[in-house]
């Protein structure tokens, strides 16, 4: 495959984008469920953020994860 039709990332690393994004989401839905006024419950001030803090983590790991390397790559 030539340099010009590279993608930035490898295939493994879209995969942990989307559990992040996907994580992301829970931890919002998480937050805007709860049922306390101004959502000042257990869910929307200590669960759901701690959530979405571990969704941009996932997404973090996810820019800087390198796979391994296989012998066709180093060609």
């Amino acid at each position: 495959m030539s340099d010009q039709h590279k993608f930035a990332f490898q295939k493994a690393n879209y995969i942990i984008m989307l559990a992040g994004v996907l994580t992301l989401v829970i931890g919002f839905f998480i937050m805007a469920s709860d049922s306390e006024p101004y959502g000042f419950g257990f869910l929307g001030l200590t669960l759901g953020p701690i959530v979405v803090m571990l969704g941009f983590l996932i997404e973090f790991v996810a820019i800087f994860y390198k796979g391994k390397k296989s012998e066709s790559d180093s060609q």
